[in-house]
């Protein structure tokens, strides 16, 4: 049989045609897969028309490379037509059931593709060229590229998966761009079908890229499981390559309490830490971020005990990377929040130490945030605040609190708080210099930091020496009047209140409350059955009434 030479459109046609009207209707054999067959033809009979409307057909590439696809699987189809026309089959029945099964897969693979192009866009986009601006040459790119994800041999999809990668490396704005022409849910598909090993080295690495773009994170959490459970695989079994860029896009999807408890019910933590254990240095940092994550969700911590995570956290604490030092300690302070013997357990394991040379290894100031965090958390245990005053802690915290990094501030004040147990720590803080910051961060701009402030000077005043020096610092108790103002709204107003409840039996304070207005502002909060309000308004017109008698 003569093929003519045409255009690959018109050629496949020819072929269509001569297949249906002229050797199908001659079949004899296998006429069961042959009907399959010519359900299929008449399919992609209709894309041909489709792909005949479309200036670009025949110039572009992937267009070209499908059609001369479809044009070979007709030509095989119209041998095997002939053989199938005779029941006495030339080849045997078996090799010639095989070729037509083949022919099928081909068919169905064939009529795939022809829907993915046509829905693609990019034939009605042409080459792209140098004209058009640069977001419309990015999205045409973008299109073009994610076909080819789809469509072609795995070498082809190799190739693109470069382009694809070399394309959202550029800058946020090409992810952006790629995300809305629907890049993500391909990638999945690759991660999840039969690819090669570079592919899915490649794939994995372009989703970790796209989950550093805030804007684009919610694309990959809509994928759910699907997306999870392959990244959970490429922890088992991948290559360090791959666990580092599944780490990098599982820290993104962590932060939701159903990716948590998914990521914890199949085996991610138990791989996580073995990465933490064994993996490079860098992979330990990014796996250690994202147990950091995980540990925010109280049904998953047993998840963390029945591992024995914290051995590997206080060694990884110990020894780690900086980065991984960090996540370390990040990770443990989320795991022994509201668990006392969980606490106990890791100062008998060294923790305090760990924490000790963290802090004095002069990390950049806001990695310094979690350190103190996981001090709060600690002290919070009457039974080991008293050993971390001794140990030297409150010095620390009181360079930390002159530092110019909010939140590391508002850390190191509710760490004060939590110190503040007894008269013998809150002599020593007072004594180590904590009262003066804590009076200037009544003046900062956020209402986090002057409540924090407000709290641990409420705790650190019910010791007499330290209301001597609070007494002598300037401007603490005018600061500590304005906070009463009730237009300030979410601070605790108990907290200054109580500040001021501590030193209204002196006269000069007293004084000066009433001449900052106190009696104003504690008339509303008495209104608002602010605790300890009443008490004090109460006595600041007492301190009026002895004023008056003291004269005469």
């Amino acid at each position: 049989m003569k093929i003519p030479e045409n255009d690959p459109i018109t050629l496949s046609n020819d072929l269509l045609h001569s297949l249906l009207n002229h050797h199908i209707p001659l079949i004899q054999s296998f006429k069961g897969k042959w009907g399959l067959i010519k359900s299929k033809l008449a399919d992609l009979q209709s894309q041909l028309t489709d792909f005949s409307e479309f200036q670009t057909s025949l110039t572009n590439p992937l267009s070209l490379d499908l059609l001369h696809s479809i044009s070979q699987t007709l030509t095989d189809a119209l041998l095997s037509a002939e053989k199938c026309q005779d029941t006495n089959l030339t080849e045997g029945k078996l090799k010639t059931q095989s070729d037509i099964d083949s022919i099928l897969a081909k068919l169905n693979q064939n009529v795939k593709d022809c829907e993915i192009l046509i829905k693609s866009g990019v034939l009605q986009d042409g080459i792209v060229s140098g004209s058009g601006s640069k977001r419309e040459l990015v999205r045409a790119e973008s299109r073009n590229l994610i076909t080819r994800l789809q469509i072609g041999s795995p070498e082809s999809k190799n190739l693109a998966m470069d382009s694809v990668l070399s394309l959202i490396q550029e800058d946020d704005k090409n992810v952006m761009i790629a995300v809305a022409q629907g890049i993500v849910p391909v990638l999945v598909r690759l991660l999840d079908c039969n690819s090669s090993f570079d592919i899915k080295e490649k794939t994995v690495a372009a989703i970790s890229i796209i989950s550093m773009v805030d804007s684009s994170k919610h694309v990959l959490i809509a994928e759910g499981l699907l997306l999870l459970n392959q990244l959970i695989r490429i922890l088992e079994s991948g290559s360090g390559f791959a666990k580092e860029k599944a780490c990098i896009a599982l820290q993104a999807l962590s932060f939701s309490r159903e990716n948590a408890r998914a990521i914890g019910s199949r085996g991610g933590i138990c791989s996580l830490l073995e990465i933490c254990q064994a993996g490079t240095p860098s992979s330990q940092g990014l796996a250690s971020g994202v147990l950091r994550n995980l540990a925010v969700f109280e049904e998953i911590r047993e998840n963390f005990i029945e591992e024995n995570a914290v051995f590997v956290l206080i060694g990884l604490a110990a020894s780690g990377t900086a980065l991984a030092q960090e996540n370390a300690i990040g990770c443990l302070c989320n795991l022994v929040k509201d668990d006392e013997n969980l606490k106990l357990l890791i100062v008998k394991e060294g923790v305090i130490e760990c924490l000790r040379n963290y802090w004095d290894s002069c990390p950049p100031v806001r990695s310094l945030e979690v350190a103190v965090e996981l001090l709060r958390g600690l002290a919070s245990s009457q039974a080991i605040a008293e050993g971390l005053v001794s140990d030297g802690f409150v010095v620390r915290l009181v360079a930390v609190l002159n530092l110019g990094v909010l939140g590391v501030r508002i850390a190191a004040a509710r760490a004060v708080s939590e110190l503040s147990c007894n008269t013998k720590t809150r002599k020593e803080i007072g004594d180590l210099g904590c009262i003066g910051p804590l009076i200037k961060m009544l003046d900062g701009k956020a209402v986090e930091e002057k409540e924090a402030a407000s709290k641990a000077l409420s705790l650190l005043l019910l010791y007499a020496g330290n209301r001597r020096i609070f007494r002598k610092a300037e401007g603490g108790i005018v600061s500590t009047v304005q906070l009463l103002d009730a237009s300030i709204q979410n601070l605790d107003k108990k907290y200054p209140v109580s500040i001021l409840a501590s030193l209204i039996h002196s006269n000069k304070c007293r004084k000066q409350m009433i001449a900052a207005g106190a009696s104003v502002h504690l008339k509303k909060l008495v209104d608002m059955n602010v605790e300890g309000s009443k008490k004090l308004l109460d006595g600041l017109g007492r301190g009026k009434i002895w004023g008056v008698f003291a004269r005469h």
